[in-house]
């Protein structure tokens, strides 16, 4: 995906970008691919590849919630920074709370926050599963399957908040007997299935609220 086709795409999100988001942006992949050299972020790392697969990515989120909202988020195993950075970028309304496990990852995540200047944003050295506070929106994206993902995932959402599972095809991992275990504990408000343009893999966006 090429500059000028994420501009297009994310046009069809309802999504537009200023000069400043871009440059934000190609910083960021800069930053990125320097860092990509010292620790293990990604194994995706053209410049085409990660406008696709990690940019417009982490920006489908908008599919299933308005992120033009005032709302506070927590990326959690943020990794290299999808979706949080890429959505802070986006939507610098939105107070954001990175969590990783790993430190490194951490300190990489800081130095992102501050040489791209973000501000209501922190990187958080902590699981999931040991932090005490509560979001309007909680998401995570290929950290785990989704059975094991909302024992630490849900006691992060505010009462009227949600999880969002970003996943591939969700087919396989979510099938009838999943879904009607996780139902008995919380509630599926919808799963999204679309596309990626370009290569067209499958994509999967899970929608839930605690009961």
């Amino acid at each position: 995906m090429t500059k000028e086709e994420f501009i297009t795409e994310l046009a069809k999100l309802n999504i537009s970008l200023t000069d400043k988001q871009l440059a934000q942006l190609e910083t960021f992949y800069t930053l990125l691919i320097e860092w990509n050299d010292k620790i293990n972020l990604t194994t995706i790392t053209t410049k085409n590849e990660v406008y696709l697969k990690h940019f417009y990515d982490s920006l489908t989120l908008i599919k299933v919630v308005d992120l033009t909202k005032n709302l506070t988020l927590c990326d959690v195993g943020s990794g290299a920074g999808f979706p949080g950075i890429v959505l802070k970028i986006v939507f610098p309304n939105l107070n954001i709370t990175l969590l990783d496990a790993l430190q490194k990852r951490v300190t990489y995540l800081n130095d992102i926050i501050t040489k791209l200047s973000l501000t209501d944003i922190r990187a958080i050295h902590e699981r999931g599963e040991f932090h005490k506070e509560k979001y309007d929106i909680v998401t995570a994206r290929a950290v785990a399957n989704i059975e094991k993902l909302v024992t630490y995932t849900m006691p992060l959402v505010k009462k009227e908040g949600i999880f969002i599972a970003m996943k591939g095809n969700i087919s396989e991992e979510l099938n009838e007997e999943v879904q009607n275990k996780l139902s008995s504990k919380y509630k599926i408000v919808s799963i999204e299935t679309f596309t990626l343009p370009i290569e067209n893999s499958t994509r999967s966006l899970v929608v839930m609220k605690n009961k």
